[in-house]
């Protein structure tokens, strides 16, 4: 049997899969934050993973056969672009190369964003996708890029054609939460929240050339609560807000690339409010439990290439 291991160690999650073709299993750990804040300093974060990475190995491997290992694949970086970089990533690495090097089989580097393409298209039963052109959101708390995804040597390439020209989508999320006073990341506590609301108003964000700017509707968010005051009616606004820009860069890109297939990665794609407004384009979205950092995709990327 060909089976593989993935580590993915990103600055929000310590994950760890594995993947033998036509199943697998994750393993996942969120980095604990404190309340009030936005996210985890890098030396935090490295520091959550060292604790963290053990346990969840140790989880997996109580069950899962050594002997059958093939490879393991593991995130060194953001994107596979020049000068991307984090220090959290070498926790990972640190891992994988041990664990290759002692099952004397290849170490397989990726970067986090293709992994996040990866384990959506698997999730969603679109594996075929990863030898064909497409259109890919990667919609997160650090990142709302459009990519166009093309089939590379034993990977994908994946280059940003649009999306935010400032904060990201998970970013205007996590500040609403903030401002709600919910758990850090805040995602999935905003999307329980905006199915309470019975309004319908939004923020209609510019959008030219697939490209738009957040930074400002942080502003509208923080002067809409302030007048009508009940936590439900923001988070639905700042969602609301969010799926129309993209609903808007999609369509425009669509324009450009006609017939292509759409698919969304990232947590911020596992929203409610976002799957709704994005069905009429015919998108196609991972599981929510493959919508946020997993290291499922990197398992699934490391195994194509052994494959390839």
């Amino acid at each position: 049997m060909n089976a593989v291991i993935g580590i993915d160690t990103s600055n929000y999650t310590t994950s760890i899969a594995f993947y033998d073709g036509f199943g697998g299993e994750n393993c996942s750990k969120l980095l604990p934050v404190k309340q009030g804040e936005l996210g985890l300093r890098q030396s935090d974060a490295v520091f959550a993973h060292i604790k963290s990475l053990p346990e969840l190995s140790g989880r997996l491997f109580s069950h899962i056969q050594a002997a059958n290992i093939t490879a393991v694949g593991v995130s060194t970086r953001p994107r596979a672009v020049e000068g991307s970089y984090m220090p959290c990533f070498l926790v990972g690495y640190s891992h994988a190369k041990l664990l290759a090097d002692a099952l004397n089989v290849p170490l397989i580097e990726v970067s986090h964003q293709q992994g996040h393409v990866a384990a959506s298209l698997w999730s969603a039963g679109h594996m075929e996708l990863l030898s064909q052109p497409h259109l890919a959101w990667h919609l997160s708390g650090g990142t709302t890029e459009l990519l166009m995804v093309e089939p590379a040597e034993k990977n994908v390439t994946c280059t940003k054609i649009g999306g935010t020209s400032d904060i990201s989508a998970g970013q205007l999320i996590d500040r609403t939460g903030q401002l709600l006073q919910l758990p850090f990341p805040s995602g999935k506590h905003l999307d329980a929240l905006s199915q309470e609301a019975a309004g319908a108003d939004l923020f209609r964000v510019k959008c030219a050339d697939m490209t738009f700017s957040l930074s400002g509707v942080q502003n509208k968010v923080q002067e809409y609560h302030e007048k009508n005051r009940i936590p439900a009616e923001t988070a639905a606004y700042a969602l609301r807000c969010v799926a129309f820009a993209v609903f808007q860069a999609t369509k425009q890109a669509l324009g450009r690339y006609p017939g292509l297939p759409v698919v969304f990665s990232g947590g911020v794609a596992s929203n409610t409010l976002l799957r709704q407004a994005l069905e009429p384009l015919n998108p196609i979205f991972a599981q929510p439990q493959y919508s946020t950092d997993n290291a499922m995709g990197v398992a699934v990327l490391a195994h194509r290439a052994m494959e390839v």
